[in-house]
């Protein structure tokens, strides 16, 4: 009998796992979008509601005179099928209805990884390789400062400096247009930038550190491949889980950031829904964001035992 590939074994589990917590987060999910205050029958009426007989034949259209098990099964039925179901507010399919902002978001979240993720590497590889020196205490003393400032209050900040004073950049970002994605992106980077350059600096003050590079070192290996071979690829392992949750923060976390500055993305999007007791809009929402955090945490899993070959054994 063929001997399994551990890795391979493992990422059947994490998905496995994941299939299962996906439908947890979906009863959690339609339980929650049931205790909204509220009917969304008479948000839709409006001065219409006072009229019982229309506010009942509404109520059936919506399939809201069921039973909640009924409501939910055939909701994720529906959901099974890629149905996301109809907006109350805008009268037109889910799916319709957030193509745009999925993608914006999508467009923000990248450039600001593609931005973030090499400048963390870079800079919390050079800190932690002259730990003590002028740049690691640079580095620590402006990230410590960046962690503390909330994203609302940089991208304010951003928005006085470069919008307002200087006028070189738009105050609002209504499309993720070049000029648009300036300030938001900017604002994202320094939040971001800051936990993964502390991160990333812990892991390769761990790994220079240890008995393996020491030896390696004894034996001649130069400071170049040793940094590549030996402590690079070591320190990714914890590296690799805090990119991971960035990527999740800025997929369910970007609300304050597109509300600052108007950004069409799924933050807004949320919000609107819940103003306007759109319940199946925010019900896709929040399978959407759920959905995207299961998936980064098995692939980073999965990407974390590849990397690092000691954890293919513990994990086989």
């Amino acid at each position: 009998m063929a001997e399994r590939h551990p890795v391979l074994a493992y990422a059947v589990r994490r998905v496995a796992i994941g299939v299962g917590l996906t439908f947890v987060v979906s009863v959690l999910i339609f339980a929650a979008t049931q205790l909204l205050p509220g009917n969304p029958a008479i948000a839709i009426l409006g001065r219409n509601a006072a009229h019982r007989r229309a506010l009942h034949q509404l109520e059936v259209q919506l399939g809201l005179d069921h039973s909640a098990v009924y409501q939910y099964s055939h909701w994720l039925g529906s959901l099974l099928q890629g149905n996301l179901g109809q907006s109350y507010a805008a009268h037109e399919p889910v799916s319709t209805l957030l193509a745009s902002d999925v993608g914006n978001t999508m467009i923000l979240a990248g450039v600001t990884l593609a931005i973030m993720i090499p400048l963390s590497l870079l800079l919390g590889t050079l800190a932690g390789i002259r730990r003590g020196g002028w740049l690691d205490t640079l580095l620590s003393g402006l990230t410590l400062g960046a962690i503390a400032l909330p994203e609302f209050v940089t991208g304010t900040f951003l928005v006085i400096v470069f919008a307002i004073w200087m006028g070189v950049l738009p105050a609002v970002s209504l499309g993720p247009g070049a000029a648009n994605l300036v300030l938001p992106v900017a604002t994202l980077v320094i939040a971001g930038l800051a936990y993964n350059v502390r991160m990333v600096r812990a892991g390769v003050v761990e790994v220079m550190a240890s008995d393996y590079v020491e030896a390696a070192r004894l034996n001649g290996v130069p400071e170049g491949r040793l940094i590549r071979r030996y402590v690079l690829r070591n320190a990714l392992a914890p590296s690799i889980q805090t990119f991971a949750m960035t990527v999740q923060w800025l997929v369910g976390g970007v609300v304050v950031v597109e509300t600052v500055f108007s950004y069409p993305g799924i933050g807004q999007a949320l919000v609107q829904a819940v103003s306007t007791e759109d319940i199946p809009t925010v019900q896709a929402l929040g399978m959407l964001i759920a959905l995207l955090y299961i998936l980064i945490n098995v692939a980073a899993d999965v990407a974390v035992v590849y990397v690092v070959p000691k954890l293919r054994t513990e994990s086989g």
